[in-house]
């Protein structure tokens, strides 16, 4: 049963790997494949990935062990420590990746009928190949070498997309902005993972997830394991949107209908909440960081509330629904209810799929609503309007309004840094170049003086 299934997990995995690689290997030879066999091959990894983890979530739950670590082998012992693949599995872990695939079968789907006939399509499936491996490689990941690696591809993948359209400035500007607040996120994540390995000489995560014994054995004093539960925060924050890092995620709406459901409606704003489910033991060791990440899904859940209220566009106002549905779900992790968390969690991520794959119908479905009704519904009185009071109703409409004037802060404080780093390396690897081409070697001198005879 045990050898079922780590070849099972293997199988899902290996499924949009192996299409990430043939559709990006058509793409950099120049010969992409054609629409038809682009959606046959993306809906046949998608299903078999989906299968396998059914399978494999039915076999983990007919044995008594609750949590499994799959190793695979060395990939990388090019240092001291060979960074090994590995992969952990419990019954979260499977449902989540299944949950994964069985949504991103859904948006290939969907995705072959709404791009059909696009400039970009072809490069639209590579980058949600690159995303389906990224997101099984985090739902399923043992150690922290595999996670960061799987979450790389998630925010890479993200950003490409918001860039989708990049013949129009305003894409690529926010794309550019997207990338910026990742890299805060992927710093923190690195920087837990170097500090993990420092403290307690492993990767493994299976350290982490096992609980107060584990982690006494490994000498992680509650200073050390409040410090990476901090960093697994800020990584999650900057991930899923949270405060003060919210002011991305509007902006991330250029991208194709598709890829706004599939990142910012069901999973990759979900990855990060199920981070903080699955070092659910490393956080009841640390309270300081739990009343930390309470703090921020709270805070974020009224301020996504306020926003969306005030927003004039559909795929805003879902970006917004969904972010106050996120902070909900990270107070719940952090109250230590992990399975309302992750039955919220899956629930709200297959309806804000539905929602934004039907955004662009909303005004046909709101005019047939208006007809049948003969008019315009009346707007209900909301309870902000009732619990606040009239004079105070202006600020909460302006800071919705302004989105908490978090644009200003971050583009001063993460994105003008970022570019600024960004513009100088461009332009010392011009200089190199240029020093590189300028001292070449002359050529041989042949004894002419440089004129015709």
């Amino acid at each position: 049963m045990s050898g079922a299934l780590a070849a099972l997990v293997l199988t899902a995995v290996a499924a949009p790997v192996g299409l990430f690689a043939l559709l990006g290997a058509a793409s950099v030879a120049g010969r992409p494949l054609t629409e038809r066999w682009t959606a046959f091959l993306t809906g046949t990894a998608m299903l078999l990935a989906c299968t396998a983890l059914c399978i494999a979530f039915a076999i983990h739950e007919s044995t008594p062990a609750e949590l499994r670590l799959l190793s695979y082998g060395a990939w990388s012992g090019s240092y001291s420590h060979a960074i090994g693949l590995e992969f952990l599995v419990d019954r979260m872990s499977l449902a989540f990746a299944a949950l994964s695939a069985a949504i991103l079968g859904i948006v290939a789907a969907f995705s072959n009928r709404y791009l059909h006939c696009e400039p970009g399509y072809n490069r639209y499936f590579v980058l949600l190949a690159m995303l389906s491996t990224g997101m099984l490689l985090v739902a399923l990941a043992g150690n922290v070498e595999v996670l960061f690696v799987g979450w790389e591809l998630v925010g890479l993948s993200s950003a490409l997309l918001v860039g989708f359209f990049h013949e129009r400035p305003a894409p690529v500007s926010n794309a550019l902005r997207v990338l910026a607040i990742y890299r805060v996120s992927d710093a923190a994540l690195l920087s837990a993972a170097v500090l993990l390995r420092h403290v307690a000489g492993s990767d493994s995560l299976e350290l982490l997830f096992s609980g107060a014994p584990a982690l006494s054995l490994a000498g992680l004093t509650p200073v050390k394991v409040t410090s990476i539960a901090v960093l697994i925060i800020v990584a999650v924050a900057g991930k899923s949107a949270l405060l003060p890092f919210s002011g991305w995620l509007p902006r991330a709406m250029e991208g194709p209908t598709p890829s706004s459901a599939v990142y910012y409606g069901s999973l990759s704003i979900h990855a990060g909440c199920f981070l903080l489910l699955r070092a659910g033991p490393l956080f009841e060791q640390a309270m300081a960081a739990r009343l930390l990440a309470g703090a921020a899904g709270a805070s974020t859940a009224v301020f996504a509330a306020m926003a969306t209220r005030v927003q004039s566009d559909v795929k805003s106002s879902l970006a917004y629904a969904a972010l106050t549905q996120v902070g909900i779900i990270v107070v719940e992790i952090a109250l230590g209810w992990s399975t309302i968390a992750f039955l919220h969690l899956s629930g709200h991520a297959c309806f804000r799929l539905l929602q934004f794959l039907s955004a662009p119908n909303v005004l046909h479905d709101l005019h047939g609503m208006e007809d049948a009704l003969g008019g315009r519904p009346t707007p209900a009185r909301g309870y902000i309007e009732a619990l606040a009071p009239r004079r105070a109703q202006l600020g909460l409409y302006l800071f919705a309004l302004e989105r908490g004037f978090l644009d200003s802060w971050l583009d001063r404080l993460v994105v003008a840094p970022f570019t600024t780093l960004t513009r100088r390396l461009t332009i010392l690897d011009q200089r190199l170049c240029a020093a590189a081409a300028g001292a070449s070697p002359a050529p041989p001198d042949d004894g002419s003086d440089g004129h015709d005879d």
